[in-house]
């Protein structure tokens, strides 16, 4: 696997700057719907149009870190199409994911909660489409308003049981059980049943051997759950890579459905 590519300075997307920003109406088609990030479509009415004034569509290519591990935020991400996990980086060098954040929610919350910094890294690992806004705008709607202050601190909740979860299956679960939670939490937070991924970037993101990661994949093909090809994962029994998964899925999953607004 190449290695991630790094920002060109904290905050900040990678690349050209038509990978960072692409202004609205381009060429390359119709402007994308911030509505589409479960979080900005919760927005109340009137503070949605304060904050739509704000946000910025950007390219979110695979491997763009979004920021660094003590660095400094500038801008908050709202993805839509595209998938970010918050990687803790050991020393030596190995990493495991330890939270994913989609079309649900915000990448930056350090932002509001007056952190400024995180020791996790932010990486694009399924590649798509989403929104910036910039931290200072963040702050200021985060204390003008009780609504957004309510629906930020709820999201933060539900990602730290997201944390705490998947630091309890890390522990506790097979490979293959944590196999089936991981690929559903990145469905649930993106649109189809196809996943563009390879057998070394998961196993790069839950922190095991690859050799476990393609035993776990052929045992949940040979079951009929999955279609594998390389670099695609195409999901055709969800039910069934429910029933597969430890109860680590269903705990996040209720825990973020009680706290967030139901999706309109």
């Amino acid at each position: 696997m190449a290695p991630y590519s790094r920002p060109t300075d904290s905050g900040s997307a990678v690349g050209s700057s038509a990978q960072r920003h692409r202004p609205r109406g381009s060429p390359q088609g119709p402007a994308p719907d911030p509505r589409h990030n479960r979080l900005l479509a919760s927005l109340p009415e009137a503070d949605w149009q304060r904050w739509r004034a704000y946000l910025q569509p950007v390219t979110m290519p695979l491997g763009q870190v979004l920021y660094e591990s003590a660095g400094t935020l500038s801008y908050g991400y709202f993805p839509t199409t595209a998938i970010v996990s918050l990687m803790y980086v050991a020393e030596s060098g190995a990493s495991s994911e330890i939270a994913v954040v989609g079309n649900d929610g915000i990448v930056g919350v350090p932002l509001f909660l007056g952190g400024g910094s995180t020791p996790s890294r932010a990486v694009v690992r399924s590649a798509g489409e989403g929104f910036r806004m910039c931290g200072r705008a963040i702050r200021e709607e985060f204390s003008r308003s009780a609504s957004v202050m309510t629906l930020l601190l709820h999201y933060t909740q539900a990602l730290i049981a997201q944390m705490a979860q998947i630091a309890v299956c890390n522990r506790h679960h097979t490979v293959e059980q944590q196999l089936c939670r991981w690929l559903l939490f990145s469905l649930d937070r993106v649109p189809g049943n196809e996943l563009v991924v390879t057998q070394e970037l998961i196993a790069n993101m839950l922190g095991v051997r690859r050799e476990g990661v393609t035993q776990a994949a052929v045992a949940c093909q040979k079951a009929d759950l999955i279609r594998y090809r390389r670099g695609h994962i195409t999901v055709v029994d969800r039910p069934g890579l429910e029933k597969r998964s430890c109860e680590c899925y269903a705990v996040v999953k209720a825990e973020y459905d009680r706290l967030m607004p139901p999706v309109r």
